[in-house]
């Protein structure tokens, strides 16, 4: 549920490139954005586009070559680089594309690295590890190794990992990727839930009009820049849909 008029996330001329001299690639060009609490925000566009880029750049994994991003009125770069990790902890959950899940942990114990690095009492731990396992549809394997899982419910397993600390915002990269429709729009349920649950701000890269169907706001890619940014809906889906595949 989207808090009016009150933003989360604030990027002011955020630009990005990678590589020197000729061979340098402006991944993000000039972005300006300001997005709500509460808000469930996807970002479309085709490979290549950018749309990674801003997501590391929001969540502070990555740092601008010029401009500033703000959460929840703190500036990245005001963040010192010794206390940036725990920042984002505090603040954010992550979906990557390689989920990096500890292989020799169980599908629970990997739901649980979050609450752990945070102190969370054991008792507290395990209720929590339970109800997401449950959430994503999970129920039953906690006690499972990665490679003993289907991809699908690896990917379920880092969706859960991501939310289970409660952060205020949840950046996902292609977080249905791996998995069929219905899974994915069942998944992509999960991740609204939480922003109406918690009050959390989610935005998801995808390439799913499917998924994008589920977020309130569309932004659209191209070559660095955001040159579409719309209210979700089917219009708005089918005006983006041919550049985000």
């Amino acid at each position: 549920m989207n808090q009016a008029g009150t933003p989360l996330i604030v990027a002011r001329d955020v630009s990005k490139s990678y590589g020197l001299g000729h061979t340098s690639v402006r991944a993000v060009a000039d972005v300006d954005l300001a997005i709500e609490k509460g808000a469930v925000v996807a970002v479309m566009g085709p490979s290549g586009c950018g749309k990674s880029t801003l997501l590391h750049l929001l969540g502070g994994l990555d740092t601008p070559d010029s401009g500033t991003v703000s959460v929840d009125g703190t500036s990245w770069s005001a963040v010192r680089p010794g206390d940036k990790a725990a920042y984002r902890r505090s603040t954010c959950g992550y979906v990557f594309q390689n989920l990096m899940l500890l292989p020799t942990a169980t599908a629970a114990e990997n739901v649980e690295v979050p609450l752990l690095l945070d102190g969370i009492p054991a008792p507290e731990r395990r209720v929590r590890v339970a109800e997401m396992l449950d959430a994503v549809d999970l129920e039953g394997v906690g006690g499972h190794l990665p490679d003993e899982l289907s991809g699908g419910q690896q990917q379920r397993v880092g969706i859960a990992r991501a939310l289970v600390h409660r952060p205020r915002l949840v950046l996902a990269d292609e977080p249905t990727g791996s998995l069929d429709s219905d899974t994915a729009q069942s998944i992509t349920r999960v991740l609204v839930a939480s922003a109406q649950r918690q009050g959390a701000t989610v935005i998801l890269v995808t390439h799913d009009p499917a998924v994008a169907m589920h977020a309130d706001r569309v932004l659209t890619m191209h070559s660095g820049r955001i040159n579409h940014d719309s209210h979700a809906g089917a219009e708005a889906i089918a005006a983006t849909s041919g550049d985000g595949q």
